[in-house]
C-alpha cells in the first residue's frame, strides 16, 4: 500500500507554481463535485498492487479540445494557465489488470480540494482520482494527494516551446527531453500518449511498488518511440 511507500517521499508539498501552473489562483469557494463510484463498465477491483503511474496531462491539448466544457472553465478559461498538470497517480496491478474503486468513500473535503486545485485543476477529476484510485492505495485523500503532489512537484520539464517547433518530432525524442530533465529517470520509464491526430496527450511515469521509477512493463504499451507526435502549443479552443 501507499502508506508505506509514501514515508520515502511525504514532507513539505513543494510549492505547486513550482511544478507546472505557470499561473494559477484558487477562487475562494471551490466547486463541489459529484460522488464518483463504480459502474457496470468501471466495476469495483480489488487487486494486489504490482506498480504505481503518475500519469500527467498536456493542460494546452486539454483546452484546445475541451475548452468550451464548463467543468473545464477554472484550468481553461479563467485567466489560469498551466503547463503539465497532475492527472493522477494510479496503482497498477501483477498483472494486465488494476483495483480500482477498492472502497466506497464520501465526497473530498473542500481543504482538500483547494489544496490541490493548482496541481490537478478539476474538482470533479480530484474526487474520480481519490475514489477510483486513492481508496486502493491510502487511507485518506490527504494521504493520497500528498504523495501524488510531491512525486508531481519534484519533476522537471523540457522546453516544450521549442520541442513544439521542430519539424520533425518523434515519440521517443520527447521521452528522451524528459528523461534528460529528470536525472534518475529513462526514456523507457515512461508511456507517451497522443490523440487519433497525433498531438501529445499524456505522459505517464512508471513506478514500483516504492514509488521509486522504473522501466514500464512491455504489457502497458503506450507510442512506439518513432511514431510521429505534435504538441499544441497555441490557443485553447478549437
Amino acid at each position: 500500500m501507499i502508506r508505506a511507500a509514501a514515508a520515502l517521499i511525504v514532507g513539505v508539498i513543494p510549492a505547486i507554481a513550482q511544478a507546472q501552473a505557470y499561473s494559477c489562483a484558487v477562487p475562494q469557494q471551490v466547486p463541489r463535485p459529484r460522488p464518483d463510484g463504480p459502474s457496470a463498465s468501471q466495476p469495483k477491483r480489488v487487486l494486489p498492487i504490482g506498480g504505481y503511474t503518475l500519469a500527467l496531462t498536456w493542460a494546452a491539448q486539454y483546452c484546445h479540445e475541451n475548452g468550451r466544457e464548463a467543468g473545464a472553465a477554472f484550468e481553461c478559461a479563467r485567466g489560469n494557465r498551466f503547463g503539465f498538470t497532475l492527472h493522477g497517480l494510479w496503482p497498477d496491478g501483477e498483472g494486465t489488470n488494476w483495483p480500482q474503486y477498492c472502497r466506497a468513500t464520501g465526497i473530498v473535503r473542500p481543504v482538500v480540494i483547494r489544496r490541490q486545485l493548482c496541481a490537478t485543476p478539476s474538482a470533479q477529476l480530484i474526487q474520480h482520482e481519490w475514489a477510483k484510485h486513492g481508496t486502493c492505495m491510502s487511507r485518506t485523500p490527504e494521504e493520497y494527494f500528498t504523495a501524488a503532489t510531491r512525486l508531481y512537484g519534484d519533476l522537471r520539464y523540457p522546453d516544450m516551446g521549442a520541442l513544439s517547433r521542430r519539424q520533425t518530432l518523434m515519440v521517443g525524442d520527447v521521452a528522451r527531453a524528459v528523461a534528460a530533465a529528470n536525472p534518475g529517470i529513462a526514456p523507457d520509464m515512461m508511456r507517451i500518449t497522443a490523440n487519433r491526430q497525433g498531438w501529445l496527450e499524456e505522459v505517464w511515469l512508471c513506478l514500483d511498488k516504492r514509488l521509486r521509477y522504473a522501466t514500464c512493463p512491455a504489457y502497458q504499451g503506450g507510442l512506439a518511440a518513432d511514431a510521429p507526435i505534435k504538441i499544441w502549443r497555441g490557443g485553447r479552443r478549437r
